[in-house]
């Protein structure tokens, strides 16, 4: 299994890296792609540069550079200062302790925001709404509605939320809690550094989008959970895995070709042969009796398929205006994407997913985009890009070699 990964690193280095590489070009560029695909009234400079070309070209040239001066060892007291910082762990204790207290301030911020209207934030609360005084009936006059309802899972948890604990946005809440809580576990799981788990939960509470949406009803966080559960699950209690990426894709359909990244994982993972088959045989099952469900022609989904290849085109700009107030993500997705690499290579099994998963969920708004207009791509659906970037720039710092080359400290 090492001799294949190491194999394969480089074919998922180079999609990776295409993929970053051409969101970031956006970035510099935001309006090339549109001034190359379409005719517009305005005359518009497709090389203008945009407002984070700047902070980008300029972050990055330092962040390389003090890169090359570490591995280079140009300066060996810096670099054995990091290798220091990199080798250093707390005790669980304390992690635990540290994990409680940023959780308790993160909520102490969060909390007031579960008394906002959400009407007067979102026009498609209104649907919402709509949606679950019907639920759970699918087969209203309104497309809309009837595509709210067939996410069960979703809509049966905010109907909790709103008529058992009185505030629909409490279960969004706690599941964006819970988020951070999984990415710290399954961070520590793969570095073995109970560090990199806080750095993970911090990484991922700076970020401006997963702050804006953590809380809202209609753009809730529980399919990033359930879907990242799925994942967490499988080298321990592979047997959930299945039904919880089955409850993903109840509470919101973009997960579903998410598939592919559980598949990479199981395959480029540490699990007995047995368990992969398993496991393999489980996801293909359900990828089958999904695609007998929607080709029966009797869901919404059939209705609201079109292939455009245009659309693809023009949402592949999405990132550079929807992410622009994630600066962190911006300075840091080059590097972090290199950085990856580096320890791919080193045997580090789990860079190779992350790799794939940094390229892949880059390329699942312009995918959507390229089978449906049903759906508008909105900076939300990047919060899965937010956790594995979290997990990744943790990974990087803290891991050094591969997994059973690192003393746990208890």
């Amino acid at each position: 299994m090492q001799k294949t990964s190491s194999v394969i690193t480089p074919y998922v280095l180079i999609f990776a890296l295409s993929v970053v590489l051409l969101n970031l070009v956006f970035v510099i560029f935001p309006a090339l792609l549109i001034a190359s695909l379409e005719s517009i009234d305005i005359e518009i400079s497709p090389f203008e540069i945009g407002n984070n070309a700047p902070l980008l070209l300029t972050s990055n040239l330092i962040l390389f550079s003090i890169w090359y001066v570490y591995s280079k060892q140009k300066s060996l007291p810096f670099s054995n200062f990091i290798n220091i910082l990199r080798s250093f762990d707390i005790s669980k204790k304390v992690a635990i302790l540290v994990g409680i207290a940023i959780l308790i301030i993160y909520s102490g911020f969060t909390i007031p925001e579960l008394f906002l209207d959400e009407s007067t934030q979102y026009a498609d609360y209104q649907i919402l709404i709509k949606s679950l005084n019907v639920f759970p009936n699918t087969d209203t006059d309104d497309i809309y509605v009837n595509e709210q309802n067939s996410r069960y899972f979703r809509m049966l948890l905010l109907s909790f939320s709103q008529e058992i604990l009185e505030n629909i946005k409490i279960i969004p809440f706690l599941s964006s809690l819970l988020l951070v809580i999984v990415t710290s576990l399954f961070t520590i799981s793969h570095s073995k550094n109970r560090l990199s788990g806080i750095i993970s939960m911090i990484i991922l509470l700076q970020g401006f989008t997963f702050l804006e949406y953590d809380s809202i009803a209609v753009y809730e966080n529980i399919w990033v959970l359930l879907f990242l559960s799925s994942l967490f699950v499988l080298n321990t209690k592979w047997f959930f895995s299945g039904p919880l990426y089955i409850l993903s894709v109840l509470t919101k359909a973009f997960t579903a070709p998410f598939i592919v990244f559980n598949l990479f994982y199981l395959l480029h993972s540490d699990t007995l042969r047995s368990v992969k088959i398993k496991v393999t045989t489980i996801y293909l099952s359900i990828v089958t009796l999904f695609s007998i469900y929607i080709l029966s022609g009797d869901t919404i989904y059939d209705k609201i398929i079109t292939i455009d290849f245009n659309r693809f085109l023009y949402s592949l700009s999405d990132f550079s205006s929807q992410m622009r107030f994630d600066y962190l993500l911006l300075i840091l997705l080059l590097p972090t994407t290199i950085g990856l690499y580096s320890l791919a290579k080193s045997g580090v099994k789990f860079a190779n997913s992350l790799l794939f998963f940094l390229g892949g969920l880059l390329l699942m708004g312009p995918f959507v985009a390229l089978i449906t207009d049903f759906y508008v791509i909105l900076p939300y659906r990047f919060i899965p890009l937010l956790v594995f970037f979290s997990i990744a720039v943790a990974l990087i710092f803290f891991k050094t070699s591969k997994l059973e080359d690192i003393p746990s400290n208890n």
